[in-house]
């Protein structure tokens, strides 16, 4: 072969190279490759090492004290963004603010990002959950939440900033996919169905009815208990090999689906993210404004005691946590 037909044959594949890696830009909804040693739950020392080879990663702080302290580079989220109004905070706000929201974060599709939550106890991490599930059903591809949150970034004395960082806007228009979301008309439309795992995310007294912050106590219809404090060692999700026993006792029947709900979709949040992400259970959704929204209309649920009892249950709570108070 000569050098001639050679230097054709060298030119012409690269123009091909270079057309297809236009094309893959170009396409809608191209996932590129997420970055070496990416994983949805990620260890301190794991994002320690992404972000020293991989700096167009984005870390965003959802809770605490932003200007205390936060990871060198991170910018501020506050959860409260990412939230409802104060009677319905489980609510999602609107397509409109999130796209304001992110496009300040300097976020669109392509870009890396974790979710960092300050990481004082294990319903903190509902933070970092819920605004993952945002995310993702906003189109961001590439995600992951710092197990133990800033606390244990601190703690294995990692480096801490204090410095306000300039983040570049994106020009990033999301478009909201309903496939991890579930609302209540649905949900009520489906109660009967045979393919229907229903899981109460909070804890027991909750469920049963004899703790209450909505306008009616008890669980929705059908429902099984499944707190999220399950999946936590002190702060901290338990090892992966120690979920997996976990799932295998606690998820031991096949469903079509799996809907977690708590009472404004923060505790459930935190289900759906172990089920859905970390157990890959496919078809798994969160009731994002769960029990304070469904008891608002007086729609079917499960574990209503009597008023007498409630009240009494109220009360008791109320006395032993003054004697909790006390020294």
């Amino acid at each position: 072969m000569n050098n001639s037909l050679i230097h054709r044959l060298i030119k012409s594949a690269t123009t091909r190279v270079t057309r297809l890696a236009a094309l893959m830009l170009l396409m809608p909804g191209m996932v590129l490759a997420q970055p070496a040693g990416w994983s949805v739950l990620l260890e301190p020392a794991d994002l320690s090492a992404l972000l020293d080879r991989t700096p167009e990663v984005r870390v965003i702080h959802v809770t605490g004290n932003f200007a205390e302290g936060h990871i060198p580079g991170a910018a501020e989220a506050p959860y409260a963004q990412f939230r409802g109004p104060q009677n319905n905070a489980g609510s999602l706000p609107s397509l409109e603010h999130l796209t304001a929201v992110l496009q300040q974060l300097g976020i669109d599709a392509d870009t890396p990002v974790v979710v960092v939550h300050q990481g004082l106890s294990a319903s903190d991490m509902g933070a970092a959950t819920r605004v993952y599930w945002t995310l993702k059903s906003l189109g961001v591809n590439t995600l992951a939440v710092l197990n133990g949150g800033f606390t244990a970034w601190r703690e294995q004395q990692l480096p801490v900033s204090t410095m306000a960082n300039v983040i570049e806007p994106s020009l990033y228009e999301p478009q909201w996919n309903d496939a991890w979301q579930i609302g209540a008309a649905a949900l009520e439309a489906s109660l009967h169905s045979p393919g229907l795992r229903l899981l109460d995310s909070r804890p027991n007294s909750f469920f049963s009815g004899q703790q209450s912050v909505a306008v009616r106590p008890g669980t929705i219809r059908g429902a099984s208990n499944l707190s999220y404090e399950t999946w936590f060692d002190n702060n901290r999700l338990k090892p992966l090999n120690e979920l997996d026993i976990l799932f295998a006792s606690n998820l031991t029947d096949s469903y079509n689906s799996t809907i977690t709900f708590c009472n404004t979709g923060h505790w459930a949040s935190i289900n759906w993210f172990v089920l859905s992400e970390l157990a890959g259970i496919n078809n798994t959704q969160l009731y994002a404004e769960s029990v304070v929204d469904w008891a608002q209309a007086h729609r079917p649920m499960d574990n209503q005691p009597g008023r007498i009892a409630f009240y009494w249950s109220l009360t008791r709570n109320w006395l032993e946590s003054l004697a909790g108070s006390t020294p």
